[in-house]
């Protein structure tokens, strides 16, 4: 893979960063019922790592000699806590896919360092969408 792919791969990556603090800041004032304030505090805890995850990809890009995209991905449309918590839980396992591949591609770059960060990052994602399917375990339908 050359620095040009790396790059917009990380673009890629760092829209659906941007897309995931949205989507925990506006489910977390979407969340409804008796367990609003539990759902609040759990999307709103979300928000630091995602921002950490795309400032550490920005950074990258411009290491790398790119431009950071400015514009973040979609974020998708939830009604119900259900659906919200469903929502999250496919991000999540969307997002750690995707840096378990970037990781493999990073090694192939020559970059350890990215890859290790990378992975770090999987161990985050895979952690919040663990955390999803525990929540959504006993969830009421």
């Amino acid at each position: 893979m050359d620095k040009q792919t790396m790059i917009e791969k990380l673009n890629e990556d760092l829209a659906s960063e941007l897309a995931a603090i949205i989507q925990y800041t506006t489910y977390a004032a979407k969340a409804t019922g008796p367990y609003r304030p539990q759902l609040t505090q759990f999307y709103l805890a979300e928000v630091p790592d995602e921002l950490a995850h795309a400032q550490y990809l920005a950074n990258k890009i411009v290491a790398l000699g790119g431009e950071p995209t400015t514009v973040a991905g979609k974020v998708k449309a939830a009604q119900t806590n259900r659906e919200m918590l469903e929502a999250v839980l496919a991000a999540e396992k969307e997002a750690t896919a995707g840096y378990t591949q970037r990781a493999k591609e990073a090694e192939e770059l020559g970059d350890k360092g990215m890859a290790v960060q990378l992975e770090d990052m999987v161990r985050d994602e895979s952690g919040h969408a663990e955390e999803v399917e525990r929540i959504l375990m006993d969830w009421p339908l």
